[in-house]
């Protein structure tokens, strides 16, 4: 089992998780704020089989892009999602 921790900017997250929901994936969802340009996002947890990692990225994919800011006198590209996965040792549902 893995833990996938995504990331979404706030202007994707509805379209993200309306994709999530629509394959019945679980997902817990919590508030936070980015540090490098002090936007809102929102962090998912979602615990994932091994053999889905794949699928799951693909649907967050499939709904974020990434964007270009203007950051002084360079442009930047911002991704849409940062996903983290992590391997789980043990999982239990009470």
């Amino acid at each position: 089992m893995k833990l996938a921790i995504a990331i979404i900017q706030d202007e994707y997250i509805n379209r993200v998780l309306k994709a999530l929901m629509a394959e019945k994936v679980r997902t817990t969802k919590l508030s936070s704020t980015g540090g490098f340009l002090k936007k809102g996002n929102t962090t998912l947890l979602i615990g994932v089989e091994n053999d889905q990692v794949d699928h799951i990225i693909d649907l967050i994919k499939a709904q974020c892009e990434s964007t270009k800011v203007k950051e002084g006198e360079s442009e930047i590209t911002v991704g849409g999602a940062n996903i983290f996965i992590m391997d789980i040792d043990q999982y239990k549902r009470i």
